[in-house]
């Protein structure tokens, strides 16, 4: 039987030196914005139960789950997200805090990605999650967070807005079944003309097909609305487009104009997703960086009901991006290379500590000798070298 006892499993990857550098300054920027605007740190499980993430709700298929069984036989995943087991921890262990509930996570998610080459099965993600809070200006707070957040690593993003909402209003007034509305919404999302058509050409022309087959259509800036319009004309998706034009109207007012567009086409395939949706992308990156919304139902599959917005970043991607351009990713030397000669070993070791202490990066020397030391820090480029016995010896290896 061959062993794989020297590769990874397909979809995950070992990460080096300056590839670790870059991803803990990454989950450090964006720690401190969130720690900053009063958001508090929680880790959930890896393993979670299978019930958590129910594919009738979560709209995260069971085939793209790492599933096994506990001890008992009861059906346990690998976390494919983050959201729902912050949910369930807030309904079983923070129902006494007074709302708005503030969290954040910095935690890797699992989904198998078999006929996606080139996508990760374990992706490191950082988010937020405001709970118990709805309204314009809980939705405000969390989509500038998130421009902040994504702004601190990769300033050139283009941030996408829109409503998962509208799809939903306008698919309730076709005269179509659950797996229908499931393949229009797929082909809204990929922008599959083709595969759209095909759908709704079986269908009785109507105003609400022409909707649905210009909605992908429906991108831009402040045009967008003008032309949504005609199609938003009962009161359900009217008042929607209403508030997300009132919303784009605010955050354009930051000199948001040029990263900002508006994508009625936005329709996130978590069906947790309930109001506004919004997403961020990089250039040279096909996916998204940033994916996020509000789930105002979501707390109520938990016996929890409260409104709440959040947002996921993928780590992974943006460290990657930030390597690639050359930022924060030099792996430097130790400042100092300590070495004891024989007898001196402990006292080279307490020497070392006391330089650490002084703010000073310090290797201490494992070898025998002082030359054999004196070339290894020549060959890491280290270029101070201590030498610890009756007396301390400094010499420079410039």
């Amino acid at each position: 039987m061959k062993k794989y006892n020297k590769v990874t499993p397909e979809g995950t990857k070992d990460l080096l030196f300056e590839e670790c550098l870059v991803r803990r300054n990454v989950e450090k920027t964006l720690k401190d914005v969130f720690s900053c605007r009063g958001f508090n740190e929680v880790v959930t499980p890896g393993l979670e139960f299978y019930d958590v993430f129910d594919p009738n709700f979560s709209g995260i298929g069971q085939e793209v789950m790492y599933k096994m069984s506990d001890h008992r036989g009861r059906l346990i995943v690998m976390r494919p997200d983050s959201t729902m087991p912050i949910a369930r921890l807030a309904a079983t262990r923070l129902q006494g805090l007074p709302k708005p509930i503030r969290l954040f996570y910095t935690q890797p998610i699992y989904r198998s990605n078999p006929a996606l080459t080139g996508r990760s099965d374990e992706t490191v993600q950082t988010g937020i999650e405001l709970l118990g809070a709805d309204g314009m200006r809980a939705d405000l707070e969390v989509i500038v967070t998130a421009i902040e957040a994504l702004g601190k690593c990769v300033p050139d993003f283009r941030f996408e807005l829109g409503h998962a909402g509208l799809f939903r209003a306008l698919a309730e007034q076709l005269p179509i079944t659950d797996d229908q509305r499931e393949d229009i919404r797929s082909a809204i999302e990929s922008k599959n003309y083709a595969a759209l058509n095909g759908i709704l050409d079986g269908l009785e022309e109507s105003k609400q097909v022409t909707a649905m087959r210009t909605l992908p259509r429906l991108f831009g800036g402040e045009e967008v609305f003008a032309r949504a319009e005609e199609f938003c004309s009962d009161e359900k998706s009217g008042g929607m487009l209403e508030y997300l034009h009132e919303l784009y109207r605010s955050l354009s007012g930051r000199g948001l104009d040029d990263k900002m567009i508006v994508d009625l086409g936005l329709v996130q395939r978590n069906d947790y997703y309930t109001n506004i949706v919004f997403s961020a992308y990089v250039e040279n990156c096909g996916d998204a960086v940033l994916l996020g919304g509000r789930y105002d139902r979501l707390l109520g599959y938990f016996d929890f009901p409260m409104p709440a917005i959040g947002f996921a970043m993928n780590v992974d991607a943006i460290s990657k991006i930030m390597l690639e351009r050359g930022k924060n990713c030099t792996v430097l030397p130790a400042d100092v290379l300590v070495h004891g000669e024989a007898g001196f070993e402990m006292e080279a070791l307490d020497y070392a500590s006391t330089l650490i202490e002084k703010g000073l990066k310090c290797e201490n020397s494992i070898f025998d000798t002082k030359e054999e030391a004196m070339g290894y820090a020549k060959t890491r480029g280290i270029r101070r070298f201590d030498c610890v016995g009756n007396r301390i010896q400094t010499i420079n290896l410039t």
